[in-house]
């Protein structure tokens, strides 16, 4: 890979004397000045920039310096920024270090400490790639019975396990089959109380007059039938984690004492006048609506904010670029090991309409689908038959054109890079990191219209 530096630096001579410092193997830019470094960052993407903090209009100070350091940091976060300052000059390199600079170099120019000091940098940024290329190669997470491996549950994981190891409350929401639960047990086995109780009750389950004293408990003699007392799921949690599935539909006269036991950590049981301290990580989950619950007046609003301090939003199957293939042949390899029949894989036909089914019943469905097709599939192969689905030939498949997809991008740029510019074409071509002829190129091929008065073709 060709390592590209860029360098941005206002005097001339010292310009000169930098590009020299490296050896031909580095494809080097130069700016002088914020307007043509950032022109530069966006057609060229170095890897590594030498910033030059006193660039004018503001030459004798650092201003003009700081703006770009923050230009690039935002539109290349990636990128490795040594800032160069005077001898002298030791509070502003302090200062771009804490802003977001990689490194720094004083004057006066040190050919052999510089070229040190970049290669460094692009050794730092290498690295950095390469951890980010294995990531995206493992295509997946550690979580336990979770697969994945689009960016949208990847990023669901990522935040799990941030909040995994605290003991803030979490509302998981998501369709039904979408693996709620896997993820409520996930942030029970990574955190401090994974060696505690783990206790999972279902709101919509059990009847209303039933509810309460399954989670509160009771003591003997509160009610007929009551022969003895019972701890309830909170209490028999104390030390772990408790799980409220679909607490949605938890009845408007328990949210009020649930509201209370979320506040002050304590516990009153069915017929009893004695409060219980319990120390509890509650995580709870929905397929419902809430902010619509709240309108309707059937889920307490405070109650809301007090079991969202973090929410997971799981994304429908049918919302996960390329998960529906990736979990389908996971599912694939182990229901055959269970049920021995062992190497069995999808026909041509078969992976067309698992990309192409919507899965309005997400991953359960899928559980569903695959284990009777790994029952009924003749020989090792399976059909899409064997899994009772069609085989559309349109579809989402020719979203993969990729001509297709990269004309779509470069023609949704040109028009917002021409519509934020005022149709100015110097200003688009410079935010867009291409010349003006190769704009003009560009808007001739896909048929937009260059003025402002007129709608793109």
């Amino acid at each position: 890979m060709t390592r590209r530096l860029l360098i941005v630096e206002d005097d001339p001579g010292l310009q000169s004397q930098m590009r020299w410092c490296f050896s031909e193997d580095l494809e080097v830019s130069l700016a002088s000045d914020r307007e043509s470094a950032l022109t530069c960052l966006r057609r060229d993407e170095p890897e590594v920039v030498t910033l030059d903090l006193g660039l004018p209009p503001d030459a004798g100070g650092a201003t003009e310096g700081f703006r770009l350091l923050e230009d690039i940091l935002q539109l290349a976060p990636m990128t490795k920024v040594i800032v160069v300052t005077g001898r002298e000059d030791k509070e502003n390199a302090v200062k771009a270090i804490g802003m977001g600079a990689s490194d720094f170099y004083q004057k006066p120019l040190d050919a052999d400490i510089l070229t040190f000091v970049v290669n460094r940098a692009f050794r730092l940024a290498e690295l950095e790639r390469n951890n980010r290329e294995l990531a995206r190669e493992y295509n997946g997470t550690s979580i336990k019975g979770i697969v994945a491996a689009s960016p949208q549950m990847l990023s669901v994981c990522r935040t799990l396990e941030k909040v995994a190891p605290t003991d803030v409350t979490t509302l998981i929401i998501g369709e039904t089959g979408t693996g709620k639960e896997l993820l409520a047990r996930a942030l029970h086995d990574r955190s401090h109380r994974a060696d505690k109780p783990f206790a999972a009750i279902n709101c919509a389950a059990i009847p209303e007059n039933l509810l309460e004293s399954e989670l509160f408990g009771f003591e003997k003699g509160s009610f007929t039938g009551a022969t003895q007392s019972k701890k309830g799921k909170i209490e028999s949690a104390n030390g772990g984690t408790l799980f409220l599935d679909e607490i949605g539909d938890m009845p408007m006269a328990l949210q009020a004492k649930l509201l209370r036991f979320l506040q002050e950590r304590v516990i009153d049981r069915v017929g009893s006048v004695k409060s219980i301290s319990v120390d509890v990580r509650v995580v709870c989950a929905t397929h419902r609506d809430v902010q619509e619950l709240i309108k309707e007046g059937t889920f307490r609003e405070d109650l809301y904010y007090r079991v969202s301090e973090i929410t997971l939003d799981v994304p429908a199957l049918r919302d996960r670029e390329g998960d529906a293939l990736v979990i389908s042949q996971s599912l694939l390899q182990s229901l055959g090991k269970q049920m021995d029949r062992p190497n069995l894989a999808f026909t041509e036909d078969a992976i067309k309409a698992i990309k192409n089914y919507p899965w309005p019943g997400n991953v359960r469905e899928m559980i569903n689908k695959v284990k009777r097709a790994t029952i009924m599939a003749d020989g090792k192969r399976v059909t899409a038959a064997d899994l009772q689905l069609s085989c559309d030939e349109g579809g989402h498949d020719s979203q993969l054109n990729l001509r297709q997809v990269r004309e779509n991008a470069e023609r949704a740029a040109i028009l917002q890079a021409l519509q934020s510019c005022g149709f100015n074409m110097a200003q688009a071509s410079r935010l867009l990191g291409v010349t003006r002829p190769t704009l003009y190129n560009l808007t001739d091929k896909y048929r937009i219209r260059t003025s402002s008065e007129s709608p793109s073709a």
